[in-house]
């Protein structure tokens, strides 16, 4: 009796470890540019296809919601319209016309009570950078009007608004203005720009 056959190696490795899918294959593959995959691997499953526009069901569409119309009042002017809101607007009043909040923080009186919610709305109009209004917790009225000019100067708005005004000056140079002619406040950083107008 002659000596044993030995297996050959390729049989082996070939029973011992599993065929890689292609990805594996092609990543630890030591050639550059576009390898070739491995033969004898499964084909990769087919892509699925969307269907045409047409043969789509109408519950796939989307629907997006129209934006409300603006009043010619307040493409003009969108802080003066707000103004003559004040004491009438509720909060949902509001929004049907601004749409949703971009956030809101509590209303504190010089007590440090807090007496309302002032809503950050942004300004259909792009007049101002953002307006935020104030709504009285015991009636929830609109009550104050603030809104944050994108650029505008202390001068030009004393052009705007002419009248007598009060003096007061504010922390980091800050300057608070009140008139005394018209209900409007403003308030101006250490470099003259205005950095917001409330009005009430």
């Amino acid at each position: 009796m002659g000596p044993p056959v030995a297996t050959p190696v390729f049989q082996v490795i070939a029973t011992a470890e599993p065929v890689a899918p292609p990805s594996e294959a092609i990543e630890q593959s030591p050639m550059t540019g576009n390898p070739e995959p491995p033969a004898n691997l499964p084909s990769p499953p087919p892509v699925p296809t969307v269907p045409p526009a047409e043969t789509r069901s109408p519950e796939a569409e989307v629907t997006r919601p129209t934006p409300p119309q603006l009043p010619a009042d307040f493409g003009a002017e969108s802080a003066i319209f707000l103004q003559e809101k004040i004491g009438r607007w509720t909060f949902t009043e509001a929004r049907e016309l601004l749409g949703d909040p971009l956030r809101q923080r509590a209303a504190i009186d010089d007590n440090q009570v807090e007496n309302g919610q002032i809503y950050a709305f942004h300004d259909p109009t792009g007049r101002y950078k953002e307006m935020e209004l104030d709504f009285d917790a015991a009636k929830g009225r609109l009550r104050t009007v603030f809104v944050y000019p994108y650029q505008l100067t202390w001068q030009e708005c004393r052009r705007l608004f002419s009248g007598t005004v009060n003096t007061t000056r504010a922390n980091k140079g800050r300057t608070f203005y009140s008139y005394l002619n018209r209900r409007l406040d403003v308030l101006v950083d250490s470099v003259g720009q205005v950095i917001s107008l409330g009005l009430y």
